[in-house]
């Protein structure tokens, strides 16, 4: 009975699997540079909310959520080098990072709707001001996936592991008819 060879996409599945198996932080990666890019994509929104509500801190927390994101990126780099122990200082600092970036957001939305509910002229969201609510709807997603990036972070030796026990191994056909090796030189 013959082994039918592997397809393409198995192929490819498996090479991808063995790319994981030697850099797992990978995943982890993905998820902060999706984070970045949530923010990023929608910052539009956020500097609106900020020219219309003018609030205590609030272009200073946009500055901040997205200094300290493109600065996490760098930690995480030299956090987790190839082939060597993890980087704990890196490692400390780009949690205090996340931190600040979370501590803004918070403060951010603790803004917006100070402005919104003051008693007197609060700001009212109508269909020209609905980017308000967007900001707010966006920096709590934001908040969501920053948590999620760091549970990855945090949890990386338990699933590092799991992927680890993956088989990617290729089994290799013997055909039957190898003799033994001469080893001597004699012809």
């Amino acid at each position: 009975m013959e082994k039918k060879k592997p397809g393409v996409l198995s192929e490819l599945w498996r090479k991808f699997l063995v790319a994981l198996k030697r850099r797992p932080q990978n995943i982890a990666l993905c998820a902060l540079v999706l984070t970045f890019l949530f923010y990023a994509l929608n910052l539009m929104y956020i500097s609106d909310t900020t020219a219309k509500i003018q609030g205590t801190g609030m272009g200073l927390c946009g500055f901040c959520t997205m200094l300290f994101s493109m600065l996490s990126f760098m930690c995480f780099i030299n956090a987790f080098p190839y082939r060597k122990k993890p980087n704990v200082p890196m490692i400390v600092l780009m949690f205090v990072m996340f931190a600040i970036i979370m501590f803004a957001d918070k403060w951010y939305i603790d803004q917006i709707w100070a402005a919104v509910n003051r008693p007197n002229n609060p700001i009212v969201v109508t269909v020209s001001t609905i980017y308000i609510a967007y900001a707010e709807w966006y920096l709590r997603i934001h908040i969501y996936m920053m948590i999620i990036t760091i549970l990855l972070i945090l949890t990386m030796p338990v699933y590092s592991k799991l992927i680890r026990k993956i088989k990617t191994s290729i089994e290799v056909e013997d055909n039957g008819e190898m003799g033994a090796i001469d080893l001597t030189g004699e012809a």
